[in-house]
């Protein structure tokens, strides 16, 4: 019998993604383990195994099709002695249109086809529109049935288009992101009731409006997966997760110094950055304040055994967080070698789900961009994240009164208020300072 390749959940919150490239076309013999395609989730592009064994007897879902639902049929195999006679269509059941019972007889009309609404008589029950059983779906329903993938429809409503006009070029006339790309702009139609919504309920701008733009002063990019995503968990987060910031100034001078003996008696191919130390700083300090190592569940506080610090890294079309995972027992080395692994890879849409999943608290440093302050939102579930600003020489009043120069980096810790306390928050600063300004400590 021949057997089902289905479309994988590649990450717990993946519902469709992008099947990008076919690596095994019709005809071909997979073996287990093989790779035989390619998928484009929000995060990342990914290659899919086979897991079973067979010949390639038809693909269902061509290469470039977008929003494949997972466990939708990709492909089929066949097994020995199967032909492709064999493999056998979706069936998709006929429409069935059933009528709906009215209190009373409705009176014929001239339209054979279809009874209307009854007007009411006062005191009486009210009417109910019916379906004749004749009704020919095909002339009504049907019609006004438009097979569009989810962000082909997204993208028509933000450029004002009526999908019943285009051609789909997907699978069985399925209008999909092309289609709706080269189709001519025009302005967006604002849902029926106010503002429109994403699938969350979260509220969307409207200000695509010819009243405030108009068409040809703009050019409209379509957002990729990885922007809604970003965009709809940091909007969420934003909402509904109590921030509060806290700041503070911490000295760089010894971790400067150390980090340049450091490199010096390092081989050639090892070159650590402030930024590892920062993570291995944040991670010692997350073990020494292991309240803030946590994440607000409804069940309950998770508290976490080992620090994991996601680490922010911007990509084309948004942001990642790949994971240095238990950190805290990690020598300067490996994590900088597994960081710029993970960059690497990040920038090219290939980490696994597994390496940017998992976090415990988060670090973004915008300071090789000369950004002084600023604070960030919280990746949740996680508790706190940091962020680190440029270092700078600034005066300093030293331990003797002296007015000296300093070299001087300003951080805002974000908490979660259901996780984190102002107390608990200004602790972990605390110990993030002692091991920055004195990176001896760190080898403890």
């Amino acid at each position: 019998m021949p057997i089902n390749i289905t479309m994988p959940a590649l990450s717990p919150t993946m519902e469709e993604g992008t099947l990008a490239k076919w690596l095994v076309k019709e005809g071909d013999t997979v073996k287990s383990g093989m790779i035989i395609a390619e998928i484009e989730t929000d995060k990342a592009t990914m290659e899919v195994e086979a897991v079973d064994e067979g010949k390639v007897g038809k693909i269902m879902v061509p290469a470039g099709t977008e929003g494949v639902k997972v466990n939708a049929v990709i492909a089929v195999l066949l097994e020995e002695g199967e032909s492709v006679g064999d493999v056998k269509a979706p069936i998709v059941a006929p429409l069935k249109v059933e009528a709906v019972p009215a209190p009373k007889p409705v009176a014929p009309v001239s339209n054979p086809t279809f009874n209307p609404v009854t007007p009411a008589k006062a005191g009486a029950q009210s009417s109910v529109a019916v379906l004749d059983p004749g009704f020919r779906r095909d002339d009504r329903i049907v019609s006004e049935r438009i097979i569009a993938s989810p962000l082909a429809k997204r993208i028509a409503f933000n450029k004002g288009i009526d999908l019943k006009a285009l051609k789909g070029s997907g699978p069985h006339g399925r209008i999909i992101r092309r289609d709706v790309e080269s189709a001519r702009p025009g302005a967006a139609q604002p849902a029926q009731g106010g503002a429109p919504m994403m699938a969350d309920g979260l509220i969307l701008p409207q200000i695509l409006d010819d009243r405030v733009y108009a068409p040809d002063t703009y050019e409209l990019k379509p957002l990729d997966g990885m922007r809604k995503t970003v965009a709809r968990r940091l909007t969420q987060s934003f909402m509904q997760v109590p921030h509060f910031p806290l700041n503070i100034d911490i000295t760089l001078d010894n971790l400067l110094e150390s980090r340049a003996a450091i490199n010096a008696a390092a081989p050639k191919d090892v070159k650590i950055s402030v930024n590892d130390l920062l993570i291995k700083a944040a991670a010692l300090a997350l073990i020494d304040e292991s309240d803030c190592n946590a994440s607000y569940t409804d069940k309950g506080i998770a508290y976490h055994k080992h620090a994991n610090i996601s680490v922010a890294v911007a990509v084309e079309g948004g942001l990642i967080t790949p994971v240095i995972f238990k950190a805290e027992g990690k020598g300067l080395a490996e994590i900088s070698e597994e960081m710029k692994d993970l960059a690497t890879r990040a920038r090219e849409r290939r980490l696994k789900p597994q390496e940017y999943m998992g976090g415990t608290f988060s670090i973004s440093n915008l300071g090789m961009f000369g950004i002084k302050s600023f604070a960030s939102i919280i990746n949740p579930p996680e508790g706190m994240i940091l962020s680190v600003g440029a270092g700078e020489k600034r005066a300093v009043v030293d331990e003797t009164g002296a007015i000296v120069a300093r070299t001087v980096m300003s951080v805002t810790l974000t908490c979660d208020h259901r996780v984190i306390g102002g107390a608990e928050g200004a602790k972990w600063l605390a110990a993030f300072k002692r091991y920055v300004e004195t990176p001896e400590a760190m080898l403890l």
